[in-house]
């Protein structure tokens, strides 16, 4: 009896793990190898979901390459990802480094630019695209931007010129101040702006009379830039952009102000010590220490841009479909379409492709990984 209980003790230590495991292990077996198998078989396949699945071998593989639709969805989802991926990562370490400063109510600042995150994506796609209507609020401030052009230059100019004068007059003093010291911000910025009032006043400096903008921002199947040739996209596309930056960069941007708090104080405080300034504190210091952050922003960035599906489905026929279709997008078109009969077939090789694109890229990320640990 007491071998016995001694076995059934050993069995259930090792059947332990997998029955704790087991609703994770049941989600991942049906809902992603069975469907990941059963869409691989189903791309050599000719199948509509209605007849039973004919196979073609890689005849759907063939004809996705020579089809109009996929081919344009493949090169935006692309520049949507090299586009995308660098702005976003560029725009989320500079936001995370402002946000590190020490500040009274930073606590609520940071809440404040993380909302975009956690709001409901088809919520913020609604707003923009009521933003970007021909009427919209985008195009009314593009009019005034324009309007107001001379007016602006001039502050500009006068408030760099006072705080250089002002940062000149203190270095000939031999006193150690810096560019960017706040106090004399405060100081150029008030003094523009008195002169800059003035000069509006007494009509030296007047207000532009120009066309209102009349941008069309998603009806259409421009390109921008126009010079850029086979470089440029789709406007539509270029407005689902800036809507998926400005909701992804709060998220990555909490990861690098997870690591900005992890960089000890003592290099910034060595740094000084040997007269370094803010930009080369931030260029040779907060960057490379950042560098394992940006990868896996970076990486995360890439996978999320090629799977990017929701704008798209939101803005819907508020645009051309090839002007905005992306890989994911044209996978959900096919196997679900409006009114032709699915091609669920071409939709799995499509898929499969779109998998092929991101596990690349997680593969690239475990060299990367495995070449910084050696």
């Amino acid at each position: 009896m007491g071998n016995l209980k001694e076995r059934w003790g050993k069995w259930g230590e090792k059947l332990a793990p997998f029955v704790l495991l087991s609703p994770f292990l049941f989600g991942f077996i049906v809902f992603f190898l069975f469907a990941f198998f059963r869409t691989l078989y189903f791309s050599f396949t000719r199948y509509d979901l209605f007849t039973a699945p004919v196979w073609i071998g890689l005849g759907n593989y063939v004809d996705l390459f020579s089809e109009h639709l996929f081919t344009r969805a493949l090169k935006n989802s692309l520049t949507y990802a090299l586009i995308v991926t660098p702005l976003q990562t560029i725009f989320a370490m500079l936001l995370a480094v402002t946000m590190n400063q020490k500040m009274r109510g930073i606590k609520y600042i940071r809440a404040a630019y993380y909302m975009p995150s956690v709001t409901s994506s088809v919520v913020i796609t609604l707003i923009f695209v009521w933003l970007f209507q021909r009427k919209g609020l985008i195009n009314y401030l593009l009019t005034m931007l324009r309007q107001y052009s001379g007016l602006i230059s001039i502050f500009l100019i006068l408030m760099l010129v006072s705080q250089l004068l002002l940062i000149v007059k203190e270095k000939w003093k031999n006193r150690p101040v810096s560019y960017f010291e706040p106090s004399y911000i405060v100081l150029s910025i008030a003094f523009a702006s008195i002169v800059t009032y003035l000069l509006k006043d007494f009509g030296i400096i007047t207000i532009a009379e120009v066309e209102a903008v009349n941008t069309i921002w998603l009806n259409t199947r421009e390109t921008v830039p126009g010079w850029a040739g086979w470089l440029s996209f789709p406007r539509p596309l270029g407005a689902i952009m800036m809507i998926n930056i400005w909701t992804t960069a709060p998220t990555f941007m909490l990861l690098y102000l997870a690591g900005l708090q992890d960089i000890p104080k003592e290099i910034y405080e060595a740094a000084e010590i040997d007269g370094a300034k803010g930009w080369h504190k931030f260029w040779y210091i907060t960057v490379p220490q950042l560098s394992h952050i940006t990868f896996l922003v970076v990486i995360m960035g890439l996978i999320g841009t090629l799977q990017m599906f929701d704008q798209v489905a939101i803005i819907g026929f508020q645009a051309p479909l090839e002007s905005t279709v992306t890989l994911a997008y044209y996978v959900y078109h096919s196997a679900f379409p409006t009114t032709a009969i699915p091609a669920a077939g071409m939709a799995s090789a499509a898929a499969i492709i779109l998998a092929v694109f991101t596990l690349a890229i997680v593969f690239v990320q475990r060299i990367f990984m495995r070449e910084r640990r050696d």
